[in-house]
């Protein structure tokens, strides 16, 4: 056992497999077998029940509450079939690892690729994918949410039994291969982890164990989760040091920690997993948190997705204005430029909503923030799923791409983007009856307010996201099957190649130096690399020349786009130059 992980069906080593469910609300447990033989179990202090039989792995299993409930475990290791059916006893020490002394990668290196198992094929779609990601530059794949969900399609931020690898993408024999084989490449693994909520279909927790919500906070999703409680906290910290150390992936992405309101658990699970990996193994944690709370980044948490940074690039390149994008159509190029020397736009400011929002965030090495110019939440939470390829100018668009691969962020590519796919990422579920007709009518709603959805014709045209054909229609294209789509692929490639000869190895100790305004839309950053060379990234989004002043004799190119040899000094509309100078 991993220090005080106490949910589940957990295999002793001896035969035995320890049963424990917290029921706090249920007067009698019993266990039902998969041959259907009962057994009850033994009501201890503070709601707990727990068992010990000789059962083997493979060996189905339910839980009934007050003998009239039939439920799955909550802690099940893995599923028989989906969230309603028998959950299986998993014995995670049998799986013999072909990379048994992997110690991670330091978090600099980072380069990371997010997709979704199910539109890549499962574990093993997702395994063959590996070496064309190695070939590319990407040194990370980040898993977006891979818990047991309800039926055969959905993002997985639904899921309803966190600790079970979604069962239709796969065993968790086949799961550990492909982190095996990632490992075999050099390549690191991140799971996506959902701790602010649980999914609408087949969670009973409610029925037998309230106390682990609280009435008295809501959240998007309904009662909040309760966290001062024990048992709580030790549910989600199991489930990550289960995936750390039975899975041996390398870190974990906690989803929307914003609406986690106790901020102590969130330290105590760094805490947690930090110790019981050790100091030998390199682990990294990675926070989503629209409240750009730097504290949390020095407390034990490597990193934060930048939201801030994409949304003032996606406002440059499409001048969008709805929704969250009205937070940064105004002042731009102020607003790219305090992204590139200061890391969060909002540091305390005042929202669209009349919200202080953020901390200050000047002291943060660059390194300290997730760059993206797509993910799942900004292509997929679009009506139509639309990529930027189809929404922006390619040459614009490639500027935006070459600053996140050389700045020295760390950057985040979203599956599909480095072959310029033009598939949309739309959202997906596999709800029925009552609850998928409110996800349909929900997603329509989510719309109304938008100029393009005003009328109700154009809502009925969004996809329905119970739909076989809307994840279909999101599988992206990864291979070259158009000149455009090699062209795309090779851009991203001669990128990242020179992000890992140039950028990495004095990643380290960067500092930002200082940025300057060229222009409306145009920008001069320069960064203080840990061996005191300076780079410096001059772009202009513009459809303007801009004059950017010479360059010191000294400085080395690095990267140049649209930029005219004969010119020095100016930046042609949509062009990039980044240089390296040693200081003086």
């Amino acid at each position: 056992m991993h220090g005080s992980l106490l949910h589940g069906a957990v295999m002793q080593g001896d035969g035995m497999t320890r049963f424990a469910l917290w029921a706090p609300d249920a007067a009698d447990v019993e266990l039902e077998l998969g041959d259907g033989e009962r057994h009850g179990l033994q009501a201890q202090a503070e709601g707990w029940f727990v068992t010990h039989l000789q059962c083997s792995a493979g060996t189905a299993y339910r839980y009934w509450i007050d003998r009239h409930l039939p439920v799955a475990d909550p802690a099940s290791r893995a599923q028989l079939e989906d969230v309603e059916g028998w959950s299986l006893v998993v014995d995670h020490q049998a799986y013999r690892w072909n990379v048994p002394d992997w110690q991670g990668r330091p978090w600099h290196e980072c380069v990371f690729y997010e997709l979704h198992v199910g539109l890549l094929g499962g574990y093993a779609g997702v395994e063959a994918h590996l070496p064309q990601l190695q070939q590319l530059g990407v040194t990370a794949i980040e898993l977006m949410p891979i818990g047991e969900f309800p039926g055969q399609r959905n993002w997985g931020y639904d899921g309803v039994l966190p600790f079970a690898p979604e069962s239709t993408y796969g065993t968790p024999e086949q799961l550990k291969h492909l982190i095996d084989t990632a490992h075999e490449l050099g390549l690191m693994v991140f799971i996506d982890v959902v701790y602010n909520h649980f999914g609408p279909q087949g969670n009973y927790l409610h029925q037998y164990a309230s106390p682990f919500f609280r009435n008295d906070i809501q959240t998007p999703w309904g009662a909040a989760i309760d966290f001062r409680r024990a048992q709580v906290r030790d549910f989600f910290c199991g489930n990550a040091l289960m995936w750390l150390l039975d899975y041996r992936v390398d870190g974990l992405r906690l989803d929307a920690v914003h609406a986690i309101l106790d901020k102590e658990f969130l330290v105590e699970l760094a805490n947690r997993a930090r110790v019981a990996v050790g100091v030998e193994r390199q682990i990294h944690l990675v926070l989503e948190n629209e409240d750009n709370q730097v504290r949390l980044l020095e407390q034990g948490f490597t990193a934060q997705w930048n939201d801030d940074g994409h949304n003032v690039l996606h406002s440059l390149l499409t001048d969008e204005r709805e929704g969250y994008y009205a937070d940064f159509c105004e002042e731009r190029t102020a607003k790219l430029a305090r992204v590139l020397s200061e890391g969060f736009v909002f540091q305390g400011e005042t929202d669209r909503r009349g919200r202080a929002r953020g901390e200050p965030s000047w002291k943060l090495p660059p390194y300290a923030f997730v760059l993206f110019m797509q993910n799942h939440d900004q292509v997929g939470n679009r009506a139509f799923g639309d990529r930027l390829v189809t929404l922006a100018d390619q040459d614009a668009l490639k500027v935006a791409v070459a600053l996140m691969l050389l700045s020295p962020m760390i950057p985040l590519l979203f599956m599909g983007e480095e072959w310029g796919s033009t598939h949309p990422f739309l959202f997906f579920t596999d709800y029925h009856d009552e609850l998928g007709r409110a996800v349909r009518e929900g997603r329509q709603s989510e719309f109304a307010e938008f100029t393009a959805f005003a009328g109700s014709g154009a809502q009925r045209q969004i996809p329905d996201p119970n739909a076989l054909s809307t994840f279909v229609s999101s599988q992206p294209e990864l291979s070259a099957s158009q000149p455009e789509h090699h062209h795309w692929w090779a851009f991203y490639r001669d990128l990242l190649d020179l992000r890992h000869r140039h950028i990495v190895p004095r990643l380290r100790g960067t500092r930002p130096a200082d940025v300057k305004i060229l222009a409306e839309q145009a920008v001069s950053a320069r960064w203080r690399m840990g061996d005191d060379v300076r780079l410096r990234i001059d772009l202009n989004f513009s459809d303007i020349d801009v004059s950017t002043g010479p360059l010191s004799e000294r400085a080395q190119l690095l990267f140049g786009l649209r930029i005219d040899a004969e010119q020095p000094g100016t930046l042609p509309p949509h062009s990039l130059l980044a240089t390296l100078e040693p200081m003086p």
